[in-house]
């Protein structure tokens, strides 16, 4: 109950102290459910390791990600090079630290196009349907109908090889799921009566799109990206694998582990560490995205 002095002869009350705003307590049980749920606070925690190692990597690096040393190529892991040297004599945990800094560009590259373009087109199809909503499905049906690794094949045909148009092809891909997040919340919540008063009120349909659709999208948003990282990274590292990613001499997980693939026997090393690199980014943007889905659900 909310604190209140009496005025002695006036019939008046002034409040003191309000109770406890609904936002604040929503976040409140927000953080709660979060931190009680132990794995996604470990990937939590792995997430921030890696951004720290990404942001310092350049700094903390002990060789040149590109310095060659043929005198002691394929060397084991020592106290000199904890993680070994690859076929060329570079340093392959200068590489794997240095390689965080492109997987994460090409994570949050990705997301962040695929996030803005399906958004658009879900607001779109959602909010005005008819024709519209018909026609942008569809489009988005029939790219869903493609596994996602063979349509960035096929975009990465005709964009060319190289790790931006990697970034441009894994952002396309992942517009469907996005859009069709959006539209199901904007038919979810255009109809109901707030939405409606605000149209009485003579808002735009920009405006409403904006300022009373959109944020009712943004916890399904906010789990649908987390999760869309660890996918993206996958996906920059499949593509570089293939050879149409990132390309040679750059320090990029996937394309390490392209260029290692015949040394599994030999200098398992050279596979091993980035491949560890990608499994625990993975995993943390996984159970973070978890966790996040959980302590947002209005249910819970």
């Amino acid at each position: 109950m909310p604190r209140a002095t009496w005025d002695k002869g006036a019939e008046t009350v002034m409040v003191e102290q309000a109770l406890d705003q609904p936002e604040a307590g929503l976040s409140r049980v927000f953080w709660k459910q979060l931190m009680a749920n132990r794995l996604a606070v470990v990937g939590g925690i792995l997430l921030v390791g890696f951004l720290v190692l990404a942001a310092l990597a350049p700094l903390i690096a002990p060789y040149d990600p590109l310095e060659q040393d043929l005198y002691h190529r394929l060397a084991s892991p020592s106290l000199s090079h904890p993680f070994g040297t690859d076929d060329f004599g570079r340093d392959i945990l200068s590489r794997v630290m240095v390689g965080s800094r492109i997987s994460l560009r090409v994570g949050v590259f990705s997301v962040l196009m695929a996030l803005v373009l399906g958004t658009a087109i879900g607001l779109s199809s959602g909010y005005w349907g008819g024709i519209l909503d018909q026609v942008l499905m569809r489009a988005m049906d029939l790219m869903l109908a493609f596994p996602s690794i063979l349509l960035a094949i096929g975009i990465m045909a005709v964009l060319g090889p190289g790790l931006e148009n990697a970034m441009l092809a894994i952002g396309i891909v992942a517009v469907p799921q996005y859009a069709r997040l959006v539209r199901a919340s904007t038919l979810s919540v255009r109809e109901m009566d707030y939405v409606q008063a605000v149209r009485a009120l003579g808002a735009g349909d920009l405006r409403i799109l904006a300022f009373a659709i959109l944020p009712n999208c943004l916890a399904p948003l906010i789990v649908q990206s987390t999760l869309g990282l660890a996918t993206a990274i996958l996906d920059a590292a499949g593509l570089s694998f293939l050879g149409l990613g990132a390309q040679p001499p750059l320090p990029e997980w996937g394309a390490m582990l392209s260029g290692g693939r015949e040394l599994i026997v030999s200098a398992p090393w050279v596979l091993t560490f980035p491949g560890l690199a990608i499994f625990v980014t993975v995993l943390a943007f996984n159970l973070l995205g978890d966790g996040l889905r959980d302590a947002l659900d209005p249910r819970s």
